[in-house]
């Protein structure tokens, strides 16, 4: 954030705003623009996240919406596939959906990707968000425990 922050620095004043919407725990472009929907759809989430049994993931929104961005460069092959598919199984097991939205599609058409998001949130939440609320600190601890409403869920081995 540092140099970022040097870097805005010498530019004209009224960028200073888009220094406001940084956040280094985006690794992504993609990544960003999903937490710039989600804050726009008034959502509340969390930021690579580590889940026990899973593995970190990119967003945990209103703890129980697991939202992975998903980059050709990161999930291409079958091997990166499967992977991908036994951690949504393992963030399955525990209470979790998991939606992968393309990195080609949050870039070009980023007011889909809100759209959907919404429709998942809308759709899913009223049944869900009652009985789970995300039970992460910002800094420091970013692991979510067991779900309270799954005590004896299984563990799968971390992914």
């Amino acid at each position: 954030m540092d140099e970022l922050r040097a870097i805005f620095a010498r530019l004209p004043q009224r960028f200073g705003a888009v220094l406001a919407l940084a956040d280094a725990s985006s690794e992504s472009g993609p990544e960003t623009f999903v937490r710039l929907l989600l804050r726009s759809l008034g959502a509340s989430f969390e930021t690579q996240v580590h889940i026990p049994g899973v593995g970190r993931v990119d967003f945990v929104v209103d703890g129980w919406l697991i939202v992975e961005c998903d980059s050709r460069a990161f999930h291409e092959g079958w091997a990166k596939q499967q992977r991908d598919r036994a951690r949504d199984m393992a963030a399955a097991r525990l209470g979790y959906v998991t939606i992968r939205p393309l990195a080609a599609d949050i870039l070009s058409d980023p007011a889909g990707t809100r759209e959907a998001l919404r429709e998942v949130l809308d759709a899913l939440g009223p049944r869900l968000v009652g009985a789970r609320r995300s039970q992460l600190r910002r800094k420091g601890s970013r692991s979510l425990p067991q779900p309270p409403n799954r005590p004896n869920a299984p563990r799968s081995p971390e992914l």
